[in-house]
């Protein structure tokens, strides 16, 4: 504290924010394109384009379909569950145990279930319908990163959300002109455009920054902070008791199977009385606890609507009989109700359309600010090699680490994204474990992005990688139009919807990426013509050894 209190709270908010900002870039990159994440799986399955424009088909009706075809193809299964077809997705989405008994594989403990897409109108399967992961993958990666434990992903992403919180409100009390200098952008600037750039996306959607990290962190609180509910429920039957005690009728998983074998109960009066006692609303996600069993439990939880709340209200029916067996969540607790809430701010499934696209807007702020703050760190780190870089010398190892991240990172991530949904169309339609294929041409993209990256982090490199980002996007539209049965002209004028959104944003995003290069041009030009410059003034010397080029927007690398 030397130096003074907001000095302090600079150091703070630099390193705060270095330190984890390459993780954080792709946490809100991902989790901003999960937004979407009906819509872009909708895009990435062409074959149910052509389909889509049809009536919607009852709910009752797609329940039905999905119960039968649940009992023919996972009648031993202890669990079914079913997500009723909506706007947003208009399949019925099933999920059972297709082999009961068999042991998880030790690579994929979380994946024991399979997913099936139905016709909502017959309830057979879209054999047709190429099977990936669409948008759930860029949902599930914004918190459990892929390729590692679910548990440790989870507390880097914590660690990662608590370091992006610190930096916040550091920043806030750092900049004491934060609010005035929001008006203020001076180009062709060098450091200071940087920091102008930095505080208009920090400040343009400060609320939304503050309201996306802590409820981050409260979604998994539980798993962070544990030692409360450990505490006061030791003697109670631990943290099980709790989660019942605090969300009544939230799961049966623990129903046992009784071994007679007694028949499923119809669906559509339990539909009925539950859409009865929710004045109306439907029914969006059917759960069977022991289908087919004595035991048999059949959880009906409300379709989500405008309600901020994530936690939604249940009803259980005894499978056999259809008997109600109790509501639960029409009256939540407060504490309950706070935290449903604070969860349904983070993921935005209440907004509409126009909604969740500022909240869209909002994240892409927040890469932006980001992607800034380090790009920021390093244009200021190379200030201090400016007399070693006339001289021919080289900047450290550090600042080249750093340089070669943020490209890995900041030009690396959108183009492996664009390739994600370029694997989703040139991929086989009918190869084996084809979704985590495109997962891992994604990762294989982004690889060798971020090796290219460390390798020469140049000028010339940035421009690389952001033209072909640009050109992945840019040309998404047009694979599109010739893998898929609705083109542009096409969804633009009769739908669907989801398809044509799709393409414009990835029109724009790619845009964005070419005006990126357009400005790095323009640095590198900059950059060139000063460095000839100062040559003219410098005498020639034979043992000056060549200058090298390293990377940053404002570098001096080519």
């Amino acid at each position: 504290m030397k130096e003074g209190f907001r000095q302090s709270m600079a150091w703070l908010h630099t390193w705060s924010g270095l330190l984890v900002g390459w993780v954080l870039f792709m946490v809100f990159a991902a989790g901003t394109a999960s937004y979407f994440k009906d819509e872009i799986t909708f895009w990435m399955k062409p074959e149910l384009h052509a389909s889509a424009a049809r009536a919607q088909v009852p709910q009752v009706q797609a329940a039905e379909g999905a119960v039968g075809y649940l009992q023919k193809h996972g009648a031993g299964s202890p669990r079914w569950f079913i997500n009723l077809p909506t706007e947003r997705q208009p399949s019925t989405d099933v999920l059972y145990l297709a082999t009961p008994g068999a042991a998880a594989p030790a690579d994929k403990p979380r994946r024991r279930f399979d997913r099936v897409s139905l016709d909502p109108a017959t309830g057979e399967a879209l054999t047709a319908a190429r099977v990936t992961r669409g948008g759930e993958f860029f949902y599930r990666l914004h918190f459990d990163l892929h390729y590692m434990p679910a548990l440790w992903a989870r507390w880097i992403v914590g660690f990662c959300a608590m370091f992006m919180l610190v930096a916040i409100f550091s920043g806030i009390v750092t900049h004491k002109r934060i609010f005035k200098d929001f008006f203020t952008f001076r180009p062709k600037k060098g450091q200071r455009s940087w920091l102008d750039a930095h505080n208009v996306t920090a400040v343009l959607a400060l609320p939304y920054h503050l309201m996306i990290t802590y409820t981050g962190l409260v979604t998994l609180m539980f798993m962070y902070m544990p030692w409360a509910p450990q505490a006061a429920y030791k003697d109670r039957g631990g943290e099980q008791a709790f989660f019942s005690e605090v969300f009544p009728g939230g799961g049966r998983d623990q129903v046992k199977a009784s071994g007679n074998r007694v028949p499923l109960a119809p669906i559509a009066p339990m539909m009925a009385q539950a859409s009865a006692h929710w004045n109306g609303a439907a029914v969006g996600r059917i759960t069977v606890h022991q289908p087919n069993d004595a035991n048999a439990v059949v959880a009906l939880t409300r379709a989500e609507g405008p309600q901020l709340s994530y936690d939604k209200p249940s009803m259980l029916f005894n499978g056999t009989t259809g008997a109600l067996i109790g509501a639960y969540g029409d009256v939540p607790k407060p504490a309950a109700e706070t935290r449903g809430v604070l969860y349904g701010l983070h993921i935005a499934r209440f907004g509409d359309p126009l909604l969740r696209a500022l909240f869209f807007l909002s994240g892409l702020a927040g890469c932006l600010m980001v992607a800034t703050g380090l790009l920021l760190w390093a244009v200021k780190e190379r200030q201090k090699f400016a007399k070693t870089l006339k001289q021919g010398g080289r900047v450290s190892i550090g600042l080249r680490l750093v340089d070669g991240l943020n490209l890995g990172a900041i030009a690396g991530l959108p183009v492996a994204m664009a390739a994600f949904f370029w694997a989703n169309r040139l991929l086989p339609v009918g190869m084996a474990e084809r979704g985590e294929a495109e997962i891992r041409w994604f990762f294989i993209v982004w690889g060798a992005a971020a090796v290219l990256g460390l390798l020469r982090p140049t000028l010339r490199m940035w421009q690389a990688q952001l033209a072909v980002g640009a050109l992945l996007f840019a040309l998404l539209p047009v694979l599109n139009a010739f893998t898929g049965p609705a083109p542009l002209t096409v969804s633009l004028r009769a739908g669907p919807s989801a398809v044509a959104g799709f393409d414009l944003v990835a029109i724009a995003l790619g845009l964005g990426l070419a005006g990126a290069v357009w400005i790095v041009e323009r640095k590198r030009r900059k950059s060139m013509a000063a460095r000839q410059q100062a040559e003219k003034k410098l005498p020639p010397s034979p043992q000056q050894p060549q200058q090298s080029s390293t990377l940053a927007p404002s570098g001096q690398g080519s």
